[in-house]
């Protein structure tokens, strides 16, 4: 009887000693995440950061002088710059009108250019600067039933997907040329001045020959884009923007 007694106790005490043990090593522990809950937080955590990182990056870039916009970058519809202005040169047209302004460095710059060319004895005029994001939609709605989805996709952008709504480009022109927007207009004097000498005053031949596998536009001799200092590298080594910025070909 006194050897079962001692038995009895002698268990009572193991096992108590195993809880208390069990209980010191679970106090403050905590608690087990699977796998799943683990690696689903982490991806939460990222996607976050790189969602806040690009959307601000993006945001900031918008403004930018240098920003690319093409069809792979495109601007939000309501993006509107809010310095635009009105440039001191001849237009094409009479009236003010959403297409005359350009923001204000780069309408300088665009007074600087005319003073130039009319040194040399270039008559120059603008014919087409900032456009609205609707206004770039029915232009291109209207080149798509004129001239056919393919064909308007080689000239004219898709709405958000236009430098002229940057307010940094301006399409130029002649008397010479009707001052239409054709390819005739690489022919004349004030053309080939154009091309030669944009760059002096920040200006690139946004869309230039031979580069449509790059760039996404066909040769567009009347479009000028502001891009600043950069202007006369672009130039000199025969580049584009997207080359310039190392990014990848344009997928028509």
């Amino acid at each position: 009887m006194r050897l079962k007694l001692v038995g009895t106790l002698t268990c009572i005490v193991v096992m108590l000693g195993i809880f208390i043990i069990y209980t010191n090593i679970s106090i403050g522990k905590e608690p087990y995440k699977t796998n799943h809950e683990t690696s689903e937080n982490s991806i939460n955590n990222e996607k976050n950061r790189k969602q806040n990182g690009t959307s601000s990056n993006i945001e900031s870039s918008f403004s930018s002088i240098q920003a690319v916009v093409n069809k792979e970058y495109g601007l939000p519809e309501n993006y509107k710059p809010e310095d635009l202005v009105v440039p001191n040169v001849p237009f094409s047209f009479s009236g003010t009108v959403e297409k005359s302004h350009l923001r204000k460095e780069a309408a300088e710059a665009l007074e600087k250019l005319f003073f130039l060319a009319k040194q040399d004895g270039i008559q120059l005029n603008a014919v087409s600067g900032f456009r609205s994001y609707e206004y770039q939609k029915g232009l291109y709605a209207s080149n798509v039933k004129k001239n056919g989805q393919e064909h308007t996709n080689r000239f004219s952008a898709k709405p958000g997907h236009s430098e002229h709504q940057t307010g940094l480009t301006m399409d130029v022109s002649s008397k010479s040329a009707n001052n239409g927007l054709e390819l005739a207009f690489a022919n004349t004097k004030e053309g080939k001045w154009l091309k030669d000498n944009a760059h002096r005053a920040g200006f690139i031949i946004r869309y230039p020959k031979g580069k449509e596998s790059i760039t996404g536009y066909a040769y567009g001799p009347w479009h000028i884009r502001y891009v600043g200092d950069i202007a006369d590298n672009i130039y000199q080594e025969k580049l584009t923007l997207e080359e310039y910025m190392n990014l990848k070909k344009i997928k028509n």
